[in-house]
């Protein structure tokens, strides 16, 4: 992508912020969408509660990046919460989808992020981008989350979806709680620890995200994550072998679900997806295997 004025939702979260530095590091104009009164002229106003985007303010973008939600992860998951997390995604997907097709020159690409979520549990069987939704809360979101963005691709708007995995980064996500329990050996497997978790470094999380928006033939959606996923079992030997700290505890299954109640069975539910889209457009890893990943984020 050429020097471009690009807008970004989600900008001040762990990936947000990763790809706002990455893409101004390289020239590009980034323009952050912001839940308040615009102060600067970098900024624009949006409201996805009440579904309102100043259009205006996104005149003149190449790409507009949509990563804005509630964090699954952040608190129990009460119905209120849930409905958070839903409309969050939802409501805010359709509030900027509409205003894309509002535009009289409309960006060349809205790329929203969403989740693996879409798969739901899948065991040890491997999935990729052809397989359909599955059960439960989560692929019922992330299968409206993606619906809402129908006004971009009925105005002709390349839309892609980010179907991300479980980010390994220190700054914040899963692994950002992870980091401090096995640096203090107090880290172990969760359950059985035979569920797999579909991961991506931060670095190649922004890369990719980079690859999609320079990438024409991708629309769609496009799984980020990493080749070879891994059991929560060998994520935990991995930690500790690259941290060099004991990693023998383990919690078990019940205590997850009295600590976390309905998110329990995210944490303990396997998902062993594969990047078959990204893979076949040329993307390469920089940090493939659950190793260099850790390594990467220590």
């Amino acid at each position: 992508m050429g020097i471009a004025r690009v807008a970004v939702t989600g900008s001040s979260g762990l990936i947000g912020t990763a790809l706002v530095r990455s893409l101004r590091a390289d020239g590009h104009e980034v323009v952050r969408l912001v839940r308040r009164p615009a102060r600067s002229g970098d900024e624009v106003e949006w409201d996805p509660r009440r579904q309102y985007v100043d259009a205006a303010g996104l005149a003149g973008c190449d790409a507009v990046v949509h990563l804005a939600g509630a964090g699954v992860g952040e608190r129990r998951w009460t119905e209120a919460y849930k409905k958070e997390i839903r409309d969050s995604r939802v409501l805010g997907t359709a509030a900027i989808a509409e205003a894309v097709a509002s535009l009289d020159v409309p960006p060349k690409v809205l790329l929203c992020g969403t989740a693996l979520g879409y798969y739901g549990d899948t065991g040890s069987r491997a999935v990729d981008e052809t397989a359909p939704a599955g059960d439960g809360f989560l692929p019922s979101v992330c299968v409206e989350w993606e619906e809402a963005a129908a006004a971009a691709e009925e105005a002709g708007i390349r839309v892609a979806y980010a179907r991300t995995g479980l980010v390994v980064a220190r700054e914040g996500g899963a692994w950002g709680r992870l980091f401090p329990l096995f640096r203090a050996g107090l880290g172990g497997r969760l359950g059985d620890g035979e569920q797999y978790w579909s991961f991506i470094s931060l670095h190649d999380e922004v890369a990719a995200l980079r690859h999609i928006l320079d990438t024409e033939s991708l629309a769609g959606p496009v799984n980020l994550t990493a080749p070879d996923p891994v059991t929560n079992r060998e994520v935990t030997a991995a930690m500790g072998r690259v941290l060099r700290r004991p990693a023998f505890l383990h919690v078990p299954a019940p205590a997850l679900r009295v600590a976390l109640g309905d998110f329990a069975s995210d944490v303990l539910g396997s998902q062993r997806v594969l990047p078959t889209r990204l893979l076949g457009s040329g993307f390469r890893f920089a940090f493939p295997t659950i190793d260099t990943a850790i390594a990467s984020a220590a």
